[in-house]
């Protein structure tokens, strides 16, 4: 039995499907990564066909949803913030990238700018991961993150023109 999946909730339980990002949070090592790569295509999409609101949208859906399902999966696994659950690397990853266009240097850029900030956690995302139990806590951490890294890829595009 593989240790990461709860044994009280079925991999295609929505909880389980949306949390670990249809399954990316289950790829090996890194797991935050793997949700955040997984994440971008769908961002890709959005945006092409919806633009900045829709992304922008699109991360505020699934943070909201990202609560109730880390939230689950973090009751039924008995872990508070369970390396498979990366709905939150997903809210946080769109966020990045909701102002800007598709492009794949941006997309790149704006990638590793979240991964470095959901590493980091600068104030308040420590805070949040610190002190917030259940999906909110989970989740928040990432959209402060995703914030940073938003302002940080601005600066970038702006500086190198």
């Amino acid at each position: 039995m593989n240790p990461k999946i709860p044994v009280s909730l079925p991999f295609w339980h929505p909880a389980f499907l949306l949390a670990t990002w249809f399954g990316s949070g289950l790829l090996p090592k890194i797991p935050g990564t793997w949700g955040s790569a997984a994440a971008l295509p769908f961002a890709w999409v959005i945006a092409w066909y919806g633009g900045p609101w829709a992304l922008l949208a699109g991360a505020a859906i699934a943070f909201a949803a990202g609560i109730w399902a880390a939230g689950v999966y973090g009751r039924h696994s008995g872990i508070k913030d369970a390396g498979p659950i990366v709905i939150d690397e997903v809210a946080g990853q769109w966020l990045t990238l909701a102002p800007f266009a598709p492009d794949p240097v941006t997309y790149l850029a704006g990638f590793v700018l979240f991964r470095a900030a959901d590493i980091v956690k600068p104030w308040p995302a420590n805070w949040a991961d610190r002190e917030l139990d259940g999906g909110l806590g989970v989740m928040l951490d990432d959209i402060f993150a995703g914030i940073y890294a938003g302002l940080a890829l601005f600066a970038f595009l702006w500086i190198t023109g």
